[in-house]
């Protein structure tokens, strides 16, 4: 039997957040614009911009929200072509979708990145581009921004994955137009749902503010008095009572739970770096397993390990991921599944199907397994372990089979 953790068991919240998250549920006081300023989700949204080096965040319902609300406040017009990786979340293109845009699916590499070849060929008649950082893997930033910046084309960055990645010394999620980032129970910090979008654009925040639902003159209460320059006053004046109200916010009762974990980010992020880059060195030694290397901009903040399976035929590879499973992690082979979100085949509800052989090659053999930052290293020992025998005794079974 397993010794290991329950790798899928979400980071617990902080003792810290238990005063705060008591005094909201006695008062009531969930709702953001409830109090005149300096709501928790105010505080929230000034402490995490002010953490990644952003002119203004604002939070939201979930990461899928914040994306959507920067394809609106962009002002793309209907059908507008968006692109973005072939590898990514089924929640990525359906934002687009929500937008009345239309997804456009570049190629992906078998390093889980985006190919700049591909990505180029595919820009003309691109409106804007969401660069996803799947699992916290960092596309070449420097090709994606020269090809885009060259062609007038804004990108957003979906960084859900990426909280403390960092490209040649600059945050993932401030290289583009718009950050957006996920508080979902996997990620780095866990609220169970919940989004934030950051950006250094005033007119930009402020359509997102109102079309996040800030009805009224609510809008203020995102604001520090005499702290925000005439830019962003002027911008709230411009789009007051001409954009719809989505109502896509964020209570106070997330907030609080979220705002305590922001000072854990950075070990978080170098733990779970630490826990990434051990199993990876470790089950290397494997001829079945390969871990694509980094870009050498690229410092990631990993909180999950993805490998490839060589060799294997697709049978081998549904045993292998059900051995390891019996010995206690859990895999996911992308591409093996009917119903895997992360598989653009199975997004049937897209307007246009591409054509990806590349993107799909890497899929059907492509490996997703949790690796927490909270595990020890005593504990990734144990699940590259049961990596390297999983795979071992699949591809013996395999010879002895082919013997006989």
């Amino acid at each position: 039997m397993s010794t290991l953790p329950n790798m899928h068991d979400a980071d617990p919240i902080p003792e810290q957040a238990r005063a705060e998250i008591d005094r909201l549920l006695q008062s009531g006081d969930l709702f953001r614009y409830t109090a005149p300023q300096d709501a928790p989700v105010a505080l929230l949204e000034r402490e995490f911009a002010q953490m990644m080096g952003s002119k203004y965040a604002l939070a939201v319902s979930s990461c899928s929200a914040a994306l959507f609300l920067s394809l609106k406040a962009l002002g793309l017009p209907r059908d507008a072509r968006v692109m973005i990786p072939g590898f990514t979340f089924a929640a990525v293109p359906s934002s687009i979708v929500h937008a009345d845009c239309i997804p456009v699916l570049c190629e992906v590499g078998d390093d889980y990145r985006i190919d700049i070849v591909d990505f180029e060929a595919k820009l003309p008649g691109v409106s804007a581009v969401i660069v996803s950082h799947m699992r916290g893997h960092t596309s070449d930033m420097d090709a994606i921004m020269a090809l885009c910046d060259a062609a007038g084309v804004p990108v957003i960055e979906d960084a859900a994955h990426s909280l403390g990645t960092v490209w040649d010394g600059r945050n993932i999620g401030t290289i583009g137009r718009i950050g957006c980032f996920s508080f979902q129970s996997y990620k780095m910090v866990n609220a169970g749902e919940g989004g934030i979008l950051i950006t250094d654009d005033a007119d930009i925040v402020a359509q997102a503010v109102i079309l996040s639902g800030a009805y009224e003159h609510n809008w203020k209460k995102h604001m520090i008095p005499g702290d925000n320059g005439a830019d962003l006053d002027a911008a709230f004046a411009r789009w007051q009572n001409k954009l719809p109200l989505y109502n896509l916010r964020m209570s106070n009762l997330s907030a609080a739970v979220i705002r305590p974990q922001l000072p854990h980010v950075a070990k978080r992020v170098a733990d779970g770096r630490r826990n990434h880059d051990f199993v990876a060195a470790r089950i290397v030694r494997s001829p079945w397993i390969e871990v694509p290397e980094k870009l050498a901009l690229e410092e990631r903040a990993p909180d999950s390990l993805q490998f490839n399976l060589c060799g294997m035929d697709r049978e081998q590879m549904k045993r292998f991921a059900e051995t390891a499973a019996g010995l206690g992690v859990k895999v996911q082979v992308f591409g093996l599944s009917t119903d895997n979100a992360r598989a653009y085949w199975n997004w049937e509800f897209l307007p246009e199907m591409p054509d990806l052989p590349n993107t799909r090659a890497m899929l059907e053999r492509a490996c997703d397994t949790r690796l927490p930052a909270r595990l020890s290293l005593e504990d990734c020992a144990g699940v590259a372990d049961a990596l390297i025998e999983a795979a071992d005794a699949v591809m013996a079974d395999s010879a002895l089979r082919a013997y006989a």
